[in-house]
């Protein structure tokens, strides 16, 4: 099983921004969480990020036929972008969502998930451990 793990805007700047929120361990942190967890279930990984949308739309869509499931922290893209949910559609991909904070205990405009309405399940509240959640939840799902 392989899966595309994409993080969105500001998600690089972890340990940085808004600690009283995201924490302080890095995205390094992540990206290290993240291969360990799926070393430990015999996935392959490969991880994304980017603060452009179109960049992340081009990474949905290049994974047609490329893997088996994608992970997706759309970050901010999460409440605007009609386009992310578009890319998941078309390429019928199982994904996941997933946010480091819980998105229904912030902003009310943050209570919208664009992005979520294309994805088989969605973890937030979690930190890390929502990728965990997602992992698994993915590898479950697909049977491996």
């Amino acid at each position: 099983m392989k899966l595309l793990v994409i993080n969105g805007p500001n998600i690089n700047m972890l340990g940085i921004r808004e600690k009283n929120i995201y924490g302080s361990q890095t995205y390094e942190s992540l990206l290290r969480f993240i291969r360990q967890v799926c070393q430990e279930n015999g996935v392959e990984v490969e991880c994304f990020q980017s603060n452009h949308e179109g960049a992340i739309v081009d990474a949905i869509q290049a994974a047609y036929q490329k893997f088996d499931g994608i992970v997706i922290n759309p970050a901010a893209y999460t409440h605007t972008s009609v386009a992310i949910l578009d890319a998941l559609k078309a390429v019928s991909l199982p994904a996941v969502e997933v946010h480091l904070s819980n998105i229904y205990e912030r902003e009310p405009f943050r209570h919208v998930s664009y992005a979520g309405m294309a994805c088989v399940r969605s973890f937030y509240g979690h930190g890390f451990e929502g990728y965990r959640l997602a992992i698994l939840h993915l590898k479950e799902l697909l049977g491996q």
